[in-house]
Parts: C-alpha cells; structure tokens; sequence
C-alpha cells in the first residue's frame, strides 16, 4: 500500500473499463471475466478489502519491469475454494490466461497426531498448531518432509510419535540413513583413492546392483513428473523407494 502497488494495479484496471464506482465504494467487475458476482476492493469508508492487495500482488509477480514470473502458482486452504473464481477473473483481466499464468493448488488440512490422537501443541494459538510448534517439537528436516512428501490434495496426518523416532518407519529418518550410508561409501572410496571415473561398471552385476541402478535411472522421470503436476511429493516417495532398494 505505502508504495503505491495497490493503486497502480487498480488504476491498471480502470484503464481497462474493469473498475467502476457503486455506493461509495470501488468495485472490480470480475462478472466480465467469469466470476460469479463482482467484487469490492475499496470499500466505502475508505479502507482497502483485502483482494486489493491480492490483485497489487498478481500484476506485480506478471507484468513488473524486472523478471516477471511466466506463471503464478497460489497455494490456497481448503476452505477457500470461493476464491478462485475472482482470482481467475483478475488473471484474465489483465490480459493473462487462467490456468496458465494463474494456477491454483487447494491444499488441505494438517492434523498433528501423538499416541494415536490430535494434539493442541500451542497455548498461545489455543488449538492452532503454528510450524514454530512443529519445528521445536520434530526439528526443522522433519518438519519440511512431513509436509513435502503428502500429495496437496489430501488431508496430512503429521505422527510425532513415528518422526522422533530412529527406525525405518519413519520416513525422515529412513531417507537421511541412506544419504548418510552414500556418504560413508563416497568417503571410503576417496581414502582409498578409488576415482569413479576410474571404476569398472561391469562389477555392478548382481540383482541388487541391477534394482538400484534401475532406481536411480527413473529419477530425471520422476523430479520432470513431479513438476509438471505440482507434485513436490513425488519426489519424497522416489527417495523413499530409492532408500528401500539400497538399503
């Protein structure tokens, strides 16, 4: 707002015939462009509502001097699935083309679990579990994870219990022994000045051999698929299936 953003992005509208004045308030015709009723982005006291500043941020990510972003990827909550009608009406507003430059993932709801239950880990939030509360109670590695390796589209069942633990049921810990066991194989190999450069790959002919290196091929697939549908967690179950044929 005190950069100006807001009203260059509004006034970029009015330009357009998108904006218009109704009872002391400035409303953005969104029902030119698909949505299902027009919406307010001044209100008549004056005061900003709240897509404003959703609409400043559209046109700045797509059309600022300096590196604009070819596509805006929004993360919205479960319950917010009424907005995507007048955030796809603002995309194709401004020239852009919804679906396209404008993607909308609906995320669902995390549920922290111990000992089979719900917990309220934050008194300060009452029963809002805050990621400050998930880091201090998992550390920051499983956290990430946690949340990573569960498909947007489903609800996450994040098991305290599971994630602390050092066993090969806990995913986190599963993947990062594999890493860590790479590792140890990588050292030894440069202590003992092996150069892989240097190594014989016929060596690698036993079934294991052939089930790892089979997994390790599939993963220029894997991490393209996992972009192409916004799927961060494919890329988890990959590590995971990798760290079950090494191990």
């Amino acid at each position: 707002y005190e950069d100006g953003a807001v009203n260059t992005a509004i006034d970029k509208l009015r330009e357009m015939g998108d904006i218009y004045e109704k009872d002391g308030a400035t409303w953005f015709a969104s029902t030119k462009h698909g949505d299902d009723k027009d919406r307010v982005i001044i209100k008549s006291d004056g005061n900003y509502a709240y897509f404003a500043a959703d609409i400043a941020y559209y046109y700045d990510k797509r059309h600022r001097a300096n590196n604009p972003a070819d596509v805006a990827i929004y993360m919205l909550g479960a319950d917010h699935h009424g907005y995507i009608g007048r955030m796809m009406a603002m995309c194709d507003a401004f020239g852009d083309t919804p679906g396209e430059n404008m993607q909308i993932l609906i995320g669902q709801l995390v549920n922290v679990m111990k000992d089979g239950k719900a917990v309220r880990m934050s008194k300060r939030a009452g029963n809002v579990v805050t990621l400050e509360d998930l880091v201090e109670a998992i550390g920051v590695d499983a956290s990430r994870y946690s949340l990573a390796r569960t498909d947007y589209n489903t609800s996450v069942d994040i098991d305290l219990n599971l994630l602390a633990s050092h066993s090969n049921e806990n995913p986190v810990y599963y993947v990062q022994y594999a890493h860590a066991r790479s590792c140890n194989v990588d050292r030894n190999a440069t202590d003992a000045q092996i150069n892989m450069g240097d190594a014989d790959l016929s060596l690698l002919d036993t079934e294991a051999d052939g089930v790892v290196l089979a997994a390790l091929a599939q993963w220029p697939a894997a991490l393209s698929q996992a972009g192409d549908v916004r799927g961060p967690h494919r890329v988890a179950h990959y590590l995971e299936d990798l760290a079950a044929a090494y191990h």
